[in-house]
């Protein structure tokens, strides 16, 4: 048994906003067997652009039961159905979130129309619900309101489930168990785009890598990096999709492609080059850097090496290049919370403590009086020169050593004087006797602060990688 559904709502965002209008056709597989339609009162405004859309008004809606009113109906009608919707994500988180909102949890298996349609009528020009009902001869009238749209996807569940349905030698039992093998994965596959299919899934590598979602036109969309390229496209399809702009996303994903690396640091620096080369759509927030939040270093007037942080581009002396970069002021500032309790630094002299006296590490006896002129700077900056080294390689310059994309084979990242190089692939018989050799062995790609902060993160962290530092 299957329950056709179509919604309409306030807007876009199952998180807040709400249903308007809810119809439902039961289909036993052979025929429409019953249908149920209500406006519903979603206790708010309905934005002008929507009653555009749909026709749906306040004043339509304001004698319309509530949706507490008519959950048990709802309930009752879908239980034990497999929840059919055209772009079921959409219309499903809807569901989910208003029942949810009554402490109850609806849950069912699902099929998307679209997925089906892709699947079983490949090649049209479009999945949109009215274009595809006009390419294939389904009358679709009220477009826009949930009882025309419903019934328009129960003709077309009909019409889909029919088309799969050759009879075998005069069999008509044989058919049957066609539609049904068809109908079971794609219900098991219903939470995939609808242009992506199980064996492409099921084919992707589960090692590092980075991995591309193209478009109708090839055209990469999103770029992302993983310890494991399967799982975690696995999980980006398992989402729950809270709005209509992250239901596109995934419907825009036509093709899945991916390059190996072979460990974490060599797939974060050649995603974040990707990202920077490509500028994809829905990588939008990681185009720009995400590390906005700088440590920075000066001298002041009395000679005291000074931390500080700020945003990256607008700290009050522009000339300054930060010495690392964090995500945010708190993160930034929890850092230095950190340097100064493990170096014996100042709070005051680090940006963490506003006085024009002593710092309120110096009243209780865990300051040496750098605030107040008590401890030399030559003795205070000794210890910030310490604490700049432990998260700083501005002069260094070394190779990464790390795990190849297959076996007898190894990764290179070199960065020379505190620059980033690039990295590379070498076979095991590679010999190098200096950063030269290195050099050669390597891909060029350009340096930057959220290059820098990937490479600082990983040296800092628990690894097994091989590093040659060199003079």
């Amino acid at each position: 048994m299957y329950a056709i559904v179509d919604i309409e709502t306030t807007g876009g965002q199952p998180h807040q906003d709400k249903i308007t209008e809810i119809a439902i056709f039961i289909h036993d597989g052979e025929k429409i067997v019953d249908k149920y339609h209500t406006l519903i009162n979603p206790e708010r405004p309905i934005p002008y652009f929507i009653t555009q859309l749909t026709g749906i008004k306040d004043d339509m809606v304001l004698e319309a039961p509530k949706f507490y009113e008519v959950a048990k109906e709802i309930v009752e009608f879908t239980e034990g159905k497999v929840f059919v919707a055209h772009n079921v994500r959409f219309d499903y988180s809807f569901m989910k979130k208003e029942f949810a909102d009554l402490g109850f949890t609806f849950q069912r298996k699902t099929l998307c129309t679209v997925r089906l349609s892709r699947s079983l009528i490949p090649g049209l020009p479009s999945y949109s619900l009215g274009k595809l009902c006009n390419s294939i001869d389904i009358p679709l009238s009220q477009r826009h309101r949930a009882i025309g749209d419903a019934e328009a996807t129960a003709l077309l569940f009909d019409k889909l489930i029919k088309i799969n349905r050759p009879v075998v030698d005069g069999n008509m039992n044989m058919a049957a168990d066609n539609t049904t093998q068809v109908l079971k994965k794609e219900i098991k596959t219903s939470l995939l785009p609808p242009a992506i299919s199980k064996e492409q899934v099921d084919a992707l590598p589960m090692v590092p890598g980075v991995y591309y979602f193209h478009n109708e036109e090839g055209e990469v969309i999103y770029v992302g990096k993983s310890i494991n390229i399967k799982k975690r496209i696995i999980q980006h399809f398992n989402i729950d999709y809270k709005s209509r702009k992250s239901l596109d996303f995934k419907n825009n994903i036509t093709d899945i492609t991916y390059e190996l690396m072979g460990n974490e640091l060599v797939a974060l620096l050649f995603e974040s080059a990707e990202i920077k080369r490509m500028k994809p759509q829905y990588n939008r927030q990681q185009r720009r850097s995400v590390f906005n939040t700088g440590i920075f270093v000066y001298e002041d007037n009395n000679g005291y090496k000074r931390l500080s942080y700020d945003t990256i581009n607008k700290a009050d002396n522009e000339s300054l290049t930060p010495i690392i970069a964090l995500s945010n002021h708190f993160k930034a500032k929890g850092f230095l919370f950190h340097k100064v309790a493990k170096y014996n630094l100042c709070q005051k002299l680090c940006d963490l403590y506003k006085t024009n006296g002593a710092c309120f590490d110096y009243q209780v006896h865990q300051c040496n009086g750098a605030c107040i002129g008590k401890e030399s700077p030559e003795e205070y900056n000794l210890r910030v020169e310490e604490a700049i080294e432990s998260f700083t390689y501005e002069h260094n310059s070394f190779v990464i050593i790390g795990k190849g994309r297959e076996p007898g084979e190894k990764s290179v990242v070199v960065v020379e004087h505190g620059t980033y190089l690039g990295f590379g692939f070498v076979d095991d018989t590679f010999s190098a006797h200096n950063l030269e050799d290195f050099k050669g062995a390597i891909q060029r790609y350009n340096d930057n602060k959220d290059i820098q902060q990937i490479i600082r993160n990983h040296m800092r962290g628990k690894h097994k990688d091989k590093v040659i530092v060199f003079e």
